[in-house]
């Protein structure tokens, strides 16, 4: 049987295809991550934000319908977030904000007065004068919303959660910010108990006092003021949501 030797231009061709083909699956892949990330950064931002409330339910097929994409990168984004116990995977393969039991909440609470109080302390004593402009600038937002006639409490947990974030960023601890932020993933969607109780809790709460105070303190540099009424804030909220008596036991 003859044995044909491919010609010098075939080989070339055949390389060609087979370069070609692993490009293709690699930028496949590419694409697949990067909607997924994408995914990942839209939902966690609603998390963070309080925009979905505890027990809030929706499927991986309305979702990826909903954003426009396939199924696959919902699917991995969910995935990150399940594994950040952001998100829960019910028996019919719903996917549900996690509801929050009272317990989990007062011990999540103890863990965030020390964590974001730390962060705060570096902040004041590391901020930049840009960065605290940051910090005033959302504090300005929040409490603008809040004068207003019908407070948005959407807008309003937005700008809380953007003055809280800028702040902490301003300490220049990447760990501490990544831990700040997981808790966050889980707490975000129990602060939607919160501001969106009504435009009253809005202009009648105490976090606008709150918000000045770090302000301040973050102006003249004075840690231990600041950290205080960072407590204070996080400690009222939280009195405010257990009061309502809507936590599971």
């Amino acid at each position: 049987m003859e044995h044909k030797t491919a010609s010098p231009a075939e080989s070339v061709e055949g390389e060609k295809e087979i370069r070609t083909a692993g490009l293709d699956a690699r930028v496949g892949r590419i694409v697949r991550q990067t909607l997924a990330d994408q995914v990942y950064a839209d939902l966690k931002e609603i998390l963070l934000a309080g925009r979905a409330a505890p027990g809030e339910r929706f499927t991986l097929r309305g979702l990826a319908s909903a954003i426009g994409t396939s199924a696959m990168p919902v699917r991995e984004a969910v995935s990150r977030l399940v594994a950040e116990n952001a998100l829960e995977v019910l028996p019919n393969r719903a996917v549900r904000v996690p509801l929050m039991p009272r317990a989990r909440f007062e011990e999540l609470r103890l863990i965030r007065c020390s964590l974001e109080g730390l962060a705060t302390v570096a902040a004041v004593r590391a901020a930049s004068a840009g960065e605290v402009a940051e910090v005033e600038h959302f504090e300005r937002l929040f409490a603008a919303e809040r004068e207003k006639a019908e407070p948005d409490g959407a807008v309003a947990m937005r700008h809380n959660k953007d003055l809280h974030f800028a702040l902490y960023r301003a300490a220049h601890l990447p760990t501490l910010f990544q831990m700040i932020e997981a808790l966050w993933l889980q707490i975000g969607p129990v602060l939607n108990l919160d501001f969106r109780a009504g435009p009253d809790r809005v202009r009648q709460g105490e976090a606008h006092i709150r918000h000045a105070a770090i302000v301040a303190a973050l102006r003249i540099r004075d840690p231990e003021a600041a950290r205080t009424a960072l407590v204070a804030d996080i400690w009222s909220a939280g009195d405010f949501i257990l009061s309502r008596g809507i936590l599971p036991d």
